[in-house]
């Protein structure tokens, strides 16, 4: 008998849904400090319940996000090693956040109200 995760676990585990939130989670993540680097936000994603990112999903939408200019790039000093990578977001990645979390909440506010079976139609 196959078993089957939690509701919880399969929210925050579906890697599509995942893949699509990322670059959202990121700039939100990002706005609330100065700068972040790549393992601390992978810590706080987990930490904030999203599980299962991996870096190579990471970089590469972090990448997407500095080609889109919504963050910067910065090399600094490492905590007792090399130098590291640090990303910071940009005025145009604010602005980007406001209207993809405007988006997003009316998205999942239809998604949740669909699966709920509130699709407009009467039941018989």
């Amino acid at each position: 008998m196959a078993s089957h995760p939690a509701p919880h676990a399969a929210a925050h585990g579906a890697p599509a849904w995942t893949r699509a939130a990322l670059p959202l989670c990121l700039l939100g993540l990002l706005d609330g400090e100065a700068k972040s680097y790549g393992y601390a936000l992978l810590s706080r994603l987990a930490d904030a319940g999203l599980t299962g990112v991996r870096p190579a999903a990471l970089y590469p939408a972090l990448s997407r996000l500095e080609e889109e200019g919504a963050v910067v790039i910065e090399w600094g000093a490492g905590e007792g090693g090399p130098g590291r990578k640090y990303y910071r977001i940009t005025e145009a990645g604010r602005q980007q956040l406001r209207a993809e979390r405007a988006a997003w909440h009316a998205f999942t506010a239809t998604v949740a109200a669909l699966a709920e079976g509130a699709g407009g139609e009467e039941q018989p």
